[in-house]
């Protein structure tokens, strides 16, 4: 299933400048997605990330891939409505710069959910090379 901007915002609550999602291209509620996140050269961050060389944050990608998990959780009824919240991150490896026109592929895995905690996999890419990998934990409130 795809989603395009309006219906990823009727899924998640994050909006402009920090909805860090611009379409999906496949998802399975509750398990897997895929969406993309075309990075524009007038990104907010890159007027003080650095000036003269614009580098993506990490800790954007993460959240990147943070909304996109947060789009398969709350695509099922069961969980449609909520908010989604990290409780933790590990094992993120940040392997290549993300820059301006790059089109990062965020595709995540929910692994488990145990009541309202859940757990997952996340890998950013930018066409085939990993910008990003990561473990995260989230609550679902």
């Amino acid at each position: 299933m795809k989603l395009n901007l309006e219906q990823i915002k009727n899924i998640i609550p994050h909006r402009d400048p920090f909805l860090l999602v611009d379409e999906v291209i496949d998802y399975v509620p509750l398990k897997t997605g895929i969406g993309l996140k075309y990075v524009k050269e007038d990104e907010f961050y890159f007027k003080g990330h650095f000036p003269g060389f614009p580098v993506m944050p990490g800790v954007l990608i993460t959240e990147s891939l943070a909304q996109m998990g947060a789009i398969v959780l709350l695509s099922d009824p069961a969980y449609a409505g909520k908010l989604v919240f990290f409780t933790g991150i590990e094992k993120a490896k940040f392997r290549r710069k993300v820059l301006p026109g790059d089109t990062l592929r965020l595709e995540v895995e929910i692994t488990r959910m145990r009541g309202r905690f859940g757990f997952g996999t996340a890998v950013a890419f930018v066409g085939e090379e990993i910008a990003c990998e990561a473990n995260f934990s989230f609550s679902v409130g």
